[in-house]
C-alpha cells in the first residue's frame, strides 16, 4: 500500500518543503480533510510496518498546519464542518512553483505594518515583479526625502541624499549626534539609493530572490522611519 508522499520525504524534508509536497497532492482534489488524510497515511504506513509511525503522522500534521497558517488551505465553501478544507487560489498558484517557499518567506517579512508609501512595493512583490517592487520602495524614499527637506525636484538620487543629510548643513541631519554618526547616516541613504534605486533607473536589474527584494523593501521602511523622525525634529524646532 503506497502513501501519498514517500515515507522518506515525510521523515526528512523540512516542514515547509513537506507542506508543499502535501499541497501538490491536495491540489488535485476538490476538497480535503485533515483527519481523512492522516488516517489514510496511518493505514498505509502501518501496512508497510513503518517503525516511527507516530512521529511521521505528527510531521504531516505540522505540514498541514503550515499550509493553513500561510493561507494555502482555506475553508471549503460547501462542505459543513471546520475540518473540510480546499486549496486556495494562492495555494494553486504556488503548488508547482520552485520558488514557492522563498516567496512565502518574503511575504512573511512584509507581514507587519509598513509605511503607507510602500504599499505599491508590497503589491509588486506579491505579483512576483521584484525589480519594480525594489525600485518603487526606494523611489518612495527619494520622494519623501525631497519633500521633508524641501529640496528641488531637479535634485535626484545620491546627490539628493548627500545634500539632505550632509553632516555639516543637511536639513535632515541630526545636530544632536556626533559627526561620525551624521556622516554614516548620509552614507546609509546614499548607498541604499545608489545600490537599489539608481541602477534600475538606467537599466534592467534582475532580482531573482524574493527574500532579497523583501529585505530591500524593509530597508526602505527603515529609511522612511529615519526621515519621519527628522520631520518631527524639524517641526519641534520650527525650522
Amino acid at each position: 500500500m503506497q502513501t501519498i508522499i514517500p515515507v522518506e520525504d515525510i521523515r526528512n524534508l523540512p516542514i515547509p518543503d513537506l507542506a508543499l509536497s502535501l499541497l501538490r497532492v491536495l491540489g488535485g482534489r476538490s476538497e480535503a480533510n485533515a483527519n481523512n488524510t492522516l488516517r489514510g497515511l496511518e493505514q498505509a504506513m502501518a501496512a508497510n510496518g513503518v517503525p516511527d509511525l507516530e512521529a511521521l503522522l505528527g510531521r504531516v500534521a505540522s505540514a498541514w498546519a503550515w499550509l493553513d497558517a500561510h493561507a494555502l488551505l482555506g475553508p471549503h465553501p460547501r462542505q459543513t464542518g471546520s475540518e473540510w478544507r480546499r486549496v486556495t487560489e494562492m495555494g494553486r498558484l504556488i503548488a508547482n512553483d520552485p520558488t514557492a517557499v522563498a516567496r512565502i518567506w518574503a511575504e512573511d517579512r512584509l507581514g507587519g505594518e509598513l509605511d503607507p508609501s510602500l504599499e505599491t512595493a508590497r503589491m509588486n512583490l506579491a505579483l512576483g515583479d521584484f525589480e519594480t517592487a525594489v525600485f518603487s520602495a526606494m523611489k518612495a524614499v527619494e520622494v519623501e526625502v525631497r519633500h521633508v527637506a524641501g529640496l528641488p525636484n531637479e535634485l535626484l538620487g545620491v546627490p539628493l541624499m548627500r545634500k539632505a543629510f550632509n553632516p555639516s548643513d543637511g536639513v535632515l541631519s541630526d545636530p544632536t549626534t556626533e559627526g561620525g554618526e551624521r556622516q554614516s547616516t548620509m552614507d546609509l541613504f546614499a548607498g541604499a539609493i545608489g545600490l537599489f534605486k539608481n541602477p534600475a533607473s538606467h537599466r534592467s536589474v534582475e532580482f531573482e530572490d524574493p527574500v532579497e527584494a523583501a529585505e530591500a523593501i524593509q530597508l526602505a521602511d527603515l529609511l522612511l522611519r529615519i526621515v519621519h523622525r527628522a520631520e518631527r525634529r524639524l517641526a519641534i524646532s520650527g525650522d
